[in-house]
């Protein structure tokens, strides 16, 4: 099995930016508040500050000399899914009320960047940043439990990264993607499962007690991915920049529990779950309008698709035993996602009021990646539009400070309708819809060396 490699220090440091994710799926876009005040628009043809390698690495070599930028990103959403369950066990079905309510806990996300000119063509530099994270959890004994109470996935990323300059209008840059990743998925038996042993006491011994873990795998991985970036100054005024980072393949390495796996006995599973980080790419643009007013723009594409279902493997001598055949379970299909493909819309704005002040502004389209037909409790994904502010001090000669906030709303029908069996004895049936809204506030400090 593999082992751990970060320090618990480090891993309480920047796995802490586990929340409730505020871009499509699980992906996280708030990697520097810098371009959270324009909604993340124009990102990968900016260039102000260290933080700007990590949509595109070509942008290094507009930064000038050594400089440091860190910062983080407190998110606070509101996330409510409001529907019923439905038993059907004999005659007409039983409908309990089972609202999820703000079931998706606040964060902070930290991120450091350092960057560092070596002659007029090559710049390099290094990036600590999440861009993935899903954090949902239900009480055990909630009467949706039983589709999922407990699900995490986080993600660290470190990028060591390279920019060269061809000619004064033309840039190029790679880097590295690092990435460790750790997850957990799990479901328990809701509390609903007293009335049914009152309903059937003959069945009573054979069904769990309310709360008991039905399913519980958790695990971890580092795996490497890599993205190239460039950028094209049109001229002194206007600024192209296009970014790809690729997929990267986790395997998050670990064990398997809960009654449906080892049958409430004291044994270890190993197993391991397999989740494809999706590519993504950038095209953006920067368009210097006035002396003091610039306006920035970006498409975003995300592969999605990659993501269509959460397979549990058991590699190791000890399995699940399959309830229905008897037989060991080399496989457990967890949850069937069938993400698809989105794309997002951005628009921002950047006035300089004077010498010490600049404001920025800008809105944003982000379509969801979840599907109606399996939209889950664990992942409510929905489309949602960014309203974004923010402002820039220059504190000193060599310090700049920059504030942002945002708030996220989602809009559109965004229904969820899951089936599950309960042990062969009944259909349990979930359906309901997704409201969801989300505040974002963050500081970041940028330091010319």
């Amino acid at each position: 099995m593999k082992k751990k490699l970060l320090t618990v220090a480090v891993s309480a440091m920047l796995l802490g930016a586990t929340t409730q994710v505020s871009a499509a799926g699980f992906q996280l876009a708030e990697y520097s508040s810098t371009g959270l005040g324009r909604a993340f628009a124009g990102e990968a043809a900016m260039a102000d500050n260290a933080g700007a390698q990590t949509k595109n690495p070509a942008m290094l070599t507009y930064l000038e000399g050594r400089q440091l930028s860190a910062g983080a990103i407190y998110i606070m959403p509101n996330v409510d899914v409001l529907g019923d369950v439905n038993l059907h066990l004999s005659g007409d079905p039983i409908v309990i009320p089972s609202n999820a309510i703000d079931f998706a806990g606040d964060a902070l996300i930290p991120n450091f960047y350092y960057s560092n000119q070596l002659n007029d063509n090559w710049t390099w530099g290094l990036a600590f940043h999440s861009n993935y994270g899903l954090a949902t959890e239900l009480d055990a004994t909630h009467s949706a439990a039983i589709f999922g109470d407990d699900t995490a996935i986080t993600t660290v990323e470190f990028n060591p990264n390279i920019g060269y300059k061809i000619n004064d209008a033309v840039s190029i840059g790679a880097g590295l993607r690092i990435v460790y990743g750790e997850g957990n998925v799990g479901a328990s038996m809701p509390g609903w499962i007293d009335g049914i042993k009152a309903q059937l006491p003959d069945l009573a011994p054979m069904l769990p007690a309310a709360g008991t873990s039905l399913k519980y795998m958790e695990g971890d991985d580092i795996a490497i991915g890599w993205k190239i970036g460039s950028s094209w100054q049109i001229n002194d005024k206007h600024r192209l920049g296009f970014a790809y980072h690729s997929g990267v393949e986790l395997e998050l390495d670990g064990h398997a529990s809960g009654l449906l796996y080892d049958g409430g006995q004291n044994v270890s599973i190993e197993g391991y779950l397999p989740i494809e980080i999706p590519a993504f790419a950038e095209l953006a643009s920067h368009h210097q309008l006035t002396e003091n007013w610039a306006m920035h723009a970006s498409v975003n594409w995300t592969q999605w698709s990659v993501f269509d279902e959460l397979v549990a493997y058991f590699p190791g001598e000890t399995k699940p035993i399959d309830s229905t055949t008897g037989l060991p379970l080399e496989s457990d299909l967890v949850k069937e996602e069938n993400f698809k493909d989105n794309w997002r819309f951005a628009l921002g704005t950047t006035y300089q009021l004077n010498d010490k002040w600049l404001v920025r502004g800008g809105m944003a389209l982000d379509q969801g990646a979840a599907q109606d037909e399996y939209r889950s409790t664990t992942i409510p994904d929905s489309d949602r539009l960014w309203f974004s502010a923010g402002a820039g001090y220059q504190a000193s000669k060599n310090l700049t400070v920059d504030f942002a906030i945002t708030y996220i709303k989602g809009i559109g029908d965004a229904p969820i309708d899951e089936t599950q069996d309960l042990l062969g004895l009944a259909s349990v049936n979930y359906s309901g819809d997704v409201e969801a809204d989300v505040w974002l506030a963050g500081v970041q400090f940028s330091y010319k060396m």
